[in-house]
């Protein structure tokens, strides 16, 4: 039998490989800002065009690299991270297999500008396809400038499932945050298509995280500092009022490393148990530091992934810690048998001095003199009282009579009415549409009867509803008096503007849309002020989660999200008139059986059907 077993070339191999470590361009920046970081920069630059699918380019200031590293760095399993293998077990380092960068070559087209501080010229590269296409001696400045152009240019197929360019960027900024967060001492700056995006100055923890999610951040966060023999905990988590509908602010450092971990995201989520509302999760910035032995970084190719040695007292320390920071900033209720809450000073007395009374004496008072005595003497003179029955003239006594009927007393105001509808009295009270378990609405039909889910047939109303206004663009606004205004980070603002025409034509009325903070002057008729940051942030969400392609519909998920956001929910008790409402308008809708997500709003049941299940 012939051999049929052969090696791959060196350029099919890191092909291969280049599938793992580079998914997207989100991975090329993620691998090359963390070669920066390691060769000791202390400020980086980051510029992408066309959401890296044309360029993304990393310029530090670090030790730069020789002309034999240079040449080395784009081989295989070349690194100066290890020796031995034990060494995997004592990582100081991001990188350390020396893949990333044979990976990206693999891919792309490579060039490289580098050059110690000690050397007088540096090194220039030039790779197309793991094939060096030149190598000449450059005059640059200290450190390295790594340009990655044409990603996938020569594998078509992985370059046609990358998504629009909106999607692949927010990846993007994804990884620039994870990074830029871990380090507060190095700056970073990012420009997108020629405009600066990001200008991280060197600062500590807190400001770094507030240049990022903007400065409404500072007043969410609570710090939190726990040394152990096992682990070295800080950072912040933010207060449960803040909490969000989406896990975006959630970061996980292990020794200045991000890491995912659905275990330790667990622990942070019981310390705040009955402090959040369901559906609701907390946004934590929290650094672990754990002795390198303890862990295993080497489980995954994209090292996002860590496996610890001792994962129960880490998950146990970390709930604890996280509790206890709450409680000692009185952000959770504290237990305490000794303390009396009526001692406790104003909020707003907190921080007022205490103001010592002044003491005025009248020097000249002598209560001797007699006229000062004949004064206080008169001044308790008795008036007379006499012509007191003038003041009854004209009132007649109605002792003999019976006593009031208080069923003729009138109120001033209107009883308060809280239903959507007003009660019609003239409703028979034998109707044929009624609600169970204020869940679904139950109405009699010839075959049978016709069960629906509130909240599904409530979703596809609203949901042709702002089809139309959107396609339409004519929905009726209500001004606010006050106008309001809501703060996000750069990230979600983004996604906020990309929608704003299609806000607008629901109804929204922006009156002010700066860096951080969004200002709302007009929202739908049938919006209330207070859910309208619920629906932003719900619009944000789905936006996020749903990573659209280039078939996205901005108009199909924006009139998705406001529908499911404004949908009477499961629990809400509905009247007669709306029971009957709901039914009539799910019919009126054009596809009345499915929900927007495709969910089946209501089922039929025939009398012959009910008549089987008893026999």
């Amino acid at each position: 039998m012939a051999d049929i077993i052969q090696l791959l070339p060196d350029h099919v191999a890191n092909q291969i490989a280049a599938g793992e470590v580079v998914q997207r361009p989100a991975s090329v920046v993620k691998e090359l800002l963390e070669n920066a970081i390691d060769a000791k920069a202390a400020a980086i630059k980051l510029i992408v065009k066309d959401a890296g699918k044309t360029l993304i380019q990393v310029i530090d200031d670090g030790i730069g690299m020789s002309v034999t590293d240079a040449r080395l760095s784009f081989e295989r399993h070349a690194t100066s991270k290890i020796r031995t293998a034990d060494d995997l077990f004592n990582l100081h380092t991001k990188g350390f297999r020396g893949e990333a960068l044979a990976s990206i070559a693999a891919i792309s087209h490579v060039e490289l500008k580098t050059k110690p501080e000690q050397d007088d010229v540096g090194t220039h590269l030039i790779i197309e396809g793991s094939k060096v296409v030149s190598q000449e001696v450059i005059v640059t400045l200290k450190g390295t400038s790594i340009s990655v152009k044409n990603l996938f240019y020569n594998i078509p197929a992985r370059r046609n499932f990358l998504k629009s360019n909106s999607v692949e960027m927010r990846h993007i900024i994804d990884e620039f945050h994870r990074v830029a967060l871990t380090h507060p001492d190095i700056k970073f700056v990012m420009f997108q298509n020629g405009s600066e995006h990001f200008n991280l100055p060197k600062s500590n923890y807190r400001q770094r995280i507030v240049n990022i999610f903007g400065s409404k951040t500072n007043e969410k966060l609570v710090p939190i500092k726990e040394t152990t023999a096992v682990v070295g905990i800080s950072g912040f988590v933010c207060k449960p009022m803040f909490a969000k509908k989406t896990r975006g602010e959630q970061f996980f450092f292990v020794n200045n490393r991000f890491i995912k971990s659905a275990y330790l995201n667990h622990a942070v989520s019981s310390a705040f148990e009955g402090l959040l509302k369901e559906g609701m999760h907390p946004s934590y910035f929290l650094n672990l530091e754990v002795a390198p032995k303890s862990i295993d970084i080497n489980i995954h190719p994209t090292k996002t992934e860590i496996k610890f040695d001792d994962e129960h007292a880490l998950y146990a320390i970390l709930r604890s810690s996280v509790k206890h920071s709450l409680g000692q900033f009185n952000i959770a209720p504290v237990l305490n048998f000794d303390r009396d809450a009526n001692l406790d000073t104003p909020y707003k007395y907190k921080d007022k001095k205490a103001v010592a009374p002044s003491v005025e004496v009248d020097k000249d008072f002598n209560p001797f003199r007699e006229d000062k005595a004949q004064q206080v003497r008169t001044s308790f003179k008795k008036e007379t009282t006499s012509g007191w029955e003038s003041l009854y003239v004209g009132l007649e006594s109605k002792s003999t009579k019976t006593q009031h009927d208080f069923s003729e007393v009138q109120f001033e105001s209107d009883e308060e009415n809280t239903q959507i509808f007003e009660a019609d009295k003239t409703v028979n009270v034998s109707s044929k549409i009624f609600q169970i378990h204020r869940k679904y609405v139950v109405n009699t039909i010839k075959s049978g009867m016709l069960i629906i889910d509130q909240h599904k047939a409530h979703q596809r109303i609203l949901y042709e509803d702002f089809l139309q206004y959107l396609t339409v663009k004519e929905a009726v606004s209500q001004q606010l008096l006050f106008p309001l205004k809501l703060y996000f980070s750069a990230q979600e603002l983004e996604i906020i503007n990309q929608l704003k025409e299609d806000l607008e034509h629901t109804g929204f009325v922006f009156s002010n849309f700066n860096d951080s903070m969004v200002e709302i002057s007009g929202i739908p008729t049938n919006v209330p002020e207070s859910e309208v940051s619920v629906i932003l942030e719900q619009l944000i969400s789905d936006v996020q989660n749903e990573v659209p392609d280039a078939n996205f519909s901005a108009t199909d998920l924006l009139a998705k999200s406001m529908a499911k956001s404004l949908a009477i929910k499961t629990g809400q008790e509905l009247t007669q008139m709306e029971q009957e409402h709901l039914v009539n308008s799910l019919f009126a809708c054009k596809e009345p059986n499915v929900s927007p997500n495709n969910k089946v709003t209501f089922v039929t049941m025939t009398v012959d059907e009910l008549e089987k299940k008893f026999m």
